[in-house]
């Protein structure tokens, strides 16, 4: 099914008495700004940051916690191996993980050229990060799949989670190619050799542990963060480059099947799995099936209420489904960035993509004390024709 270029855009549709009333927050990928909106599609509150936000989410004092854009030519890491195998050429990189005020000053940045994806703030104040390394070659040389279209000269990345202290010290880090299986661990072959795991995802189960997902080997897993080995493992061929993995408790896990290099049609569906049996306890899909469908990015999220919602990240819809699959919000993203061709697909350079999105009842921490009033964006608004 075709995207109209005439379609409505900003709320498309809200049903109160079924969706969880909140707010939800976005940012564009490869933009420089963050939205916060009502349900009635209205913008509440925005976050600017010169280095870009390609995405972010609230902490409970309020603070945005962020991924910025790529990171300044300027930087050292020009001269590092790493850097002529970064995908897509670095853009999908970012300098800094960055902790904004409500006015959108910076109060705490990490640095590192090699951050990518996603990232947690712990209980203990400190951060994990996710970076790209190298992996050594004579390992690289065994991993399976893919294809080698000439670039990677035998070389290839690997995923690093690290956890840092607010003053930027490393605590810790966990390398995912020493827990990896060279048997099990296979690169789709429609997909290139210059990393094995491409995590694209970051988030813990209630335990602590790590919850990661792993888009070249569509493999989703949880690693016991004191020893480093997989607890659990699960994907191939059941799911295809998935996104955001979140952990619903009592072994459930709730994940984005983007699903572009499924066999059959393309089509993406969101899934709850049972750990316990592998076996899938709820799912969402389009109707018709090819009618739901982000290549790439997306997210998917559970509400107090027991709704879900999702981000169908390339085309920047946002909707909230109820347990029984009926639509009770949806949302098309009006504001557009240039993000080139990774971020939406598009001939001009300008899309409307979004990385994921979060909703936060008005009883959250971080929305405590805080001015909502719309009225505050009324010439944004307006000229979005969000009112």
């Amino acid at each position: 099914m075709g995207w109209s270029i005439h379609h409505q855009r900003g709320l498309i549709h809200y049903s109160p008495q079924n969706s969880f009333r909140g707010y939800t927050l976005f940012s564009n990928l490869g933009g420089n700004q963050t939205n916060l909106i009502d349900m009635e599609g209205r913008v509440c509150q925005t976050w600017h940051a010169e280095e870009g936000i390609n995405y972010s989410y609230l902490l409970p004092n309020g603070n945005l916690l962020l991924r910025t854009g790529p990171p300044s030519q300027e930087v050292s890491f020009l001269d590092s191996p790493e850097r002529a195998l970064l995908p897509r050429g670095g853009r999908t990189a970012s300098g800094a993980i960055m902790e904004l005020d409500w006015d959108s000053n910076v109060v705490w940045s990490y640095r590192d050229p090699f951050l990518h994806h996603d990232f947690e703030r712990l209980s203990n104040g400190n951060t994990l990060v996710l970076l790209w390394r190298a992996i050594p070659e004579e390992l690289a040389s065994q991993v399976s799949g893919g294809f080698d279209d000439g670039t990677a000269k035998g070389q290839m990345l690997g995923d690093v989670v690290r956890e840092v202290t607010p003053g930027g010290d490393t605590v810790s880090e966990w390398h995912s190619w020493e827990h990896l299986n060279l048997e099990e661990d296979i690169i789709c072959h429609l997909e290139g050799r210059l990393e094995w795991t491409h995590q694209n995802c970051l988030n813990l189960t209630d335990e602590g542990d790590l919850l990661v997902s792993f888009r070249q080997t569509d493999t989703v897993g949880i690693v016991d963060r004191s020893s480093g080995a997989f607890t659990w493992k699960w994907g191939p061929g059941d799911i295809s480059h998935q996104h955001n993995p979140t952990y619903l408790g009592s072994g459930r896990v709730l994940l984005f099947d983007n699903g572009p290099h499924r066999q059959g049609m393309s089509r993406s569906r969101v899934i709850e799995i049972d750990t316990n049996n592998n076996q899938i306890a709820w799912e969402y899909e389009g109707d018709p099936p090819i009618s739901f469908f982000s290549y790439h990015i997306s997210g998917a999220e559970r509400l107090p209420n027991g709704n879900t919602l999702i981000c169908e990240g390339a085309p920047g819809r946002i909707f909230e489904v109820t347990p029984t699959k009926e639509i009770v919000w949806e949302y098309i993203n009006p504001f557009t960035a240039k993000g080139g061709l990774h971020a939406g697909g598009t001939t001009s350079g300008y899309a409307n993509s979004v990385f994921r999105a979060h909703r936060y009842g008005p009883d959250h921490p971080a929305l405590q004390g805080k001015d909502l009033d719309p009225a505050r964006y009324a010439n944004l608004n307006r000229l979005y024709s969000l009112e």
